[in-house]
């Protein structure tokens, strides 16, 4: 499956893929998980939707966002640092070399073996994007058994910055995601994939 790389200038290139993930986000944390957040027919948002944001989307053969993360700079506002500042036990960065990673998540609907791909996949393109960037970590706030079931497990090194806090019944924590070309390497190949994820038009053109 193409794994995207949108952002406000490039959206349009997609027909409805980027308004797809609002779709999906409105599924995954509104309607199953009751997050309290923005939404608006069925879409939810945040002030961290902004033009300096990109996401990555995976998509399903109907074009359609069925796993997505966020990336924002830290020399833009972004979720820790605005929400949680005292909460991490070092200071929060703010540098182009560290971006946030945040609204991950897949589609339980999708069956296992599919939804254990798009995981994987989508994991890889954060490696894969991060390399292209010249980003060294990602800064998440997600469950601490995320972090080490799914991005641990899948090769990514996590680096916790905080104690865990329970937040809707998860403990949960703030770390860094560590991004490399070795790292890369190491999540292609226990995904069993091969080489380059994503579709960039931005990129494609430079």
């Amino acid at each position: 499956m193409p794994v995207l790389s949108v952002n406000w200038e490039t959206a349009h290139l997609y027909g409805d893929a980027w308004i797809s993930h609002h779709r999906l986000r409105h599924k995954l944390f509104v309607t199953r998980q009751k997050w309290r957040v923005p939404v608006h027919n069925g879409l939810e948002y945040d002030q961290f939707d902004t033009p300096a944001a990109n996401y990555l989307l995976w998509l399903d053969d109907a074009g359609q966002a069925r796993a997505a993360v966020r990336l924002i700079p830290t020399t833009r506002p972004y979720m820790v640092r605005e929400l949680w500042p005292d909460w991490p036990s070092e200071e929060l960065p703010e540098s182009e070399i560290i971006w946030e990673a945040t609204r991950f998540g897949c589609d339980r609907d999708l069956a296992p073996g599919m939804r254990r791909r798009a995981l994987a996949e989508i994991i890889c393109a954060c490696q894969e994007f991060g390399v292209d960037h010249n980003i060294k970590k990602f800064l998440g706030v997600m469950p601490v058994a995320i972090f080490r079931r799914v991005l641990a497990s899948a090769g990514c090194p996590i680096e916790l910055i905080s104690t865990p806090r329970d937040i809707d019944g998860y403990s949960t924590a703030v770390a860094y995601i560590h991004v490399s070309k070795e790292i890369w390497r190491t999540v292609r190949t226990k995904a069993g994939i091969g080489g380059k994820l994503l579709t960039d038009q931005t990129r494609q053109a430079a």
